[in-house]
């Protein structure tokens, strides 16, 4: 009886031995899962934040990036409908998964003979704690703060969930349009070429080509960057900064330019900018130190819209910054001057060259140089900034928008055409087209 007694005891003390080690294992599962359940609905509540909070001037940012995380960003931003349903429907999933683990825990945790209302409330209140603090507040903060961030770190697991949520997604999405088109009226949406015929219909009849171009201007001024206005790389006139005095003023009078950047060893190390008004008081002394005239450089990312520059020239009272790449790198420079044209034309001053830029043989035919900007193109054969977009992948020169045309390298006199534009190459320097010929084929002309 004794030794029976005593078999039977340590048996049950091994059976409650190994429950309770089952029960610890368990939890220790759960609690884990409930962890990895709070960081996606943390991440997919961050983005909501995130994603609708990002502004023109983000979105040009991270077009001009490489990284697939931003690429990622874009193609879920092509279809914001169904960006949120995805994150509504996987945000609500995630905390239905909470609910039920949590509850799962905590009715593994708390002692059998607890009231059911006691436990019915220690479950309400966790869950809520966890949902709000880690589901809501914490993440949307953050998100706020630091919304290109979290978009690009969230991307990817955006898409993921886009592709495992699509159906529901798409549902949800299908039944939105139904309900708009029955009870909601449609959104109009004008594009630029609406308005710019607009522009044409109402003012057109009253007013010079040279004012009705300034009010398409003004429409476009809002979406363009200073990547797309900028004085390119090569087409810079900076001063090393070991030069002397006298070197330097030779190369103010020879570029003849009122501000120019020094930099050091080339110009992606622009070590400040010179202002050639500064020297006149200095011009007869050959040893002058011409360093303590150099002024701060003001650097800007080559996606910044030029609505906001021209603010920040008008707020610190400058007329010139240096163009940066993603990477720190001069693309090139941009003036008030540059701003200014977008608006209201190109601005023509005594030390211009008529023929600097372009040459007009007749209304059909230019003669441009290979650095001329598209933008500048468009506007001098009076078409849309906008006519070459689907052709001129990242350039901004008309030499460039030949070379995205032709795929290679064009021979001298060589033909490139893109619809009734003919594109020949005159000139060539060093592998740099110099100078093109632009002949406008009327179609017209051609269908007869």
């Amino acid at each position: 009886m004794g030794s029976a007694s005593d078999g039977e005891t340590i048996f049950f003390n091994i059976f409650l031995q190994a429950a309770h080690a089952f029960s610890a294992s368990n939890a220790t599962i759960l609690i884990i899962i409930i962890l990895i359940l709070l960081l996606f609905t943390a991440i997919t509540a961050g983005a909501e934040t995130a994603y609708f909070s990002l502004t023109a001037k983000d979105i040009n940012y991270l077009k001009l990036k490489e990284e697939a995380s931003a690429r990622q960003v874009l193609q879920l931003l092509d279809h914001p409908k169904l960006l949120l349903a995805t994150i509504l429907v996987a945000n609500n999933f995630i905390n239905i998964a909470i609910v039920i683990t949590t509850n799962l825990l905590i009715s593994g945790i708390l002692p059998q003979n607890v009231p059911s209302w006691e436990s019915f409330v220690v479950q309400v209140l966790a869950v809520t704690f966890l949902l709000v603090l880690f589901g809501e507040v914490l993440p949307k903060v953050y998100a706020t703060q630091n919304n290109m961030r979290m978009a690009l770190f969230s991307a990817p697991i955006l898409q993921a969930m886009n592709k495992i949520f699509r159906p529901i997604s798409n549902l949800l999405v299908s039944s939105t349009h139904y309900i708009e088109d029955k009870l909601g009226s449609k959104p109009t949406n004008i594009s630029n070429e609406d308005f710019e015929h607009a522009i044409e219909l109402t003012v057109g009849h009253s007013a010079t080509r040279e004012e009705v171009n300034i009010f398409k201007g003004i429409l476009k001024f809002g979406n363009i960057t200073a990547r797309q206005v900028m004085r390119t790389r090569m087409d810079v006139s900076g001063v090393p900064f070991e030069s002397t005095f006298p070197q330097v003023q030779k190369i103010a009078i020879e570029v003849g330019y009122s501000r120019m950047p020094v930099y050091k060893e080339n110009l992606d190390k622009v070590a400040g900018i010179i202002y050639i008004k500064d020297f006149l008081p200095h011009t007869d002394e050959d040893n002058f130190d011409w360093h303590k005239l150099i002024r701060p450089a003001y650097f800007v990312h080559e996606g910044k819209l030029i609505e906001d520059l021209l603010k920040e020239f008008q707020q610190k009272r400058i007329h010139f910054a240096i163009v940066v790449d993603e990477f720190g790198g001069t693309s090139g420079i941009i003036t008030l001057e540059d701003i200014m044209e977008e608006i209201i034309g190109d601005i023509r001053d005594e030390f211009d060259e008529d023929d600097l830029q372009f040459k007009k043989i007749d209304d059909n035919n230019y003669i441009l140089e290979g650095k001329t900007l598209i933008n500048d193109v468009c506007r001098l054969i009076g078409q849309p900034s906008d006519t070459f977009d689907t052709v001129r992948g990242e350039s901004d020169s008309l030499a460039g928008l030949i070379l995205e045309i032709s795929g290679k390298f064009p021979a001298l006199n060589e033909t490139v055409s893109y619809k009734q534009y003919d594109f020949t190459v005159l000139n060539i320097d060093k592998m740099r087209i110099q100078r093109v010929k632009l002949s406008i084929n009327n179609p017209d002309d051609e269908e007869d």
